[in-house]
């Protein structure tokens, strides 16, 4: 009882937050947007060139050399920002600090870099437990936000996360990849769509890659993903 009372009270302060303003999540002064202050937004790390595919920094913006030795199962990657500071605080203040108005504001950056009009958005879904646990699936509030700004079609069941996998985090790539393999099944129908997947940050893009496996075993013909970050 007490902590849904506490929650109520968090989500109020932030739902006022947002209609009147209040303090920037990086240096506390004051945000119109109850978010992020116009000096610290414009600190925020852009991506630069970066590779087509995976978004991962590259020279001239060419595909990078593990896209083209190991190509992965999905075809573009956009993101608002570099996973580095202060992106990253503003990241994790969302994600694990349940700060909404912070998924808002990244929400709308990644709007604006994304072009390709998909025919379903998916966003990256949660194990149950991990669900219950944080109480919101960051990368459903990304897509929504995007969804909204662009009236794209927002799919938030079309996969499902069948099996709870431990954190990726501190993981390697093989690890992780070994880790996340079978962990969704796609229950929509996808057959020669175009399908955005959404997420908060990727990494290695070992998650991607194993939903973007499962859906174009589905019959889905292009796979692109926008997310919040990429880490360098």
């Amino acid at each position: 009882m007490i902590t849904g009372f506490l929650n109520a009270w968090s989500n109020l302060r932030q739902r006022t937050a947002a209609f009147l303003g209040g303090e920037c999540v990086l240096c506390r002064a004051h945000a119109a947007d109850g978010a992020v202050c116009p000096a610290c937004a414009a600190t925020l790390p852009g991506t630069g060139p970066a590779c087509p595919q995976c978004a991962a920094p590259s020279p001239a913006g060419a595909v990078c050399g593990r896209c083209l030795a190991h190509p992965p199962r999905f075809d573009a990657v956009t993101a608002a920002y570099l996973y580095a500071y202060p992106a990253d605080a503003l990241v994790q203040a969302f994600k694990y600090g349940g700060n909404h108005a912070a998924g808002r504001f990244l929400g709308r950056a990644l709007a604006a870099r994304v072009h390709e009009r998909p025919d379903l958005v998916v966003p990256i879904p949660l194990a149950p437990g991990r669900l219950a646990e944080r109480g919101f699936n960051q990368a459903v509030e990304l897509a929504r936000t995007v969804c909204h700004a662009h009236g794209y079609p927002l799919a938030t069941h079309a996969c499902r996360r069948v099996r709870e996998t431990p954190s990726l985090t501190h993981m390697a790539h093989a690890e992780r990849a070994k880790s996340i393999r079978d962990a969704f099944v796609c229950d929509a129908n996808v057959a020669g769509k175009t399908v955005a997947v959404v997420d908060d940050v990727v990494t290695t893009g070992a998650t991607l890659n194993e939903l973007a496996r499962m859906l174009k075993r589905a019959g889905a013909a292009r796979i692109i993903s926008w997310v919040a970050a990429r880490t360098p």
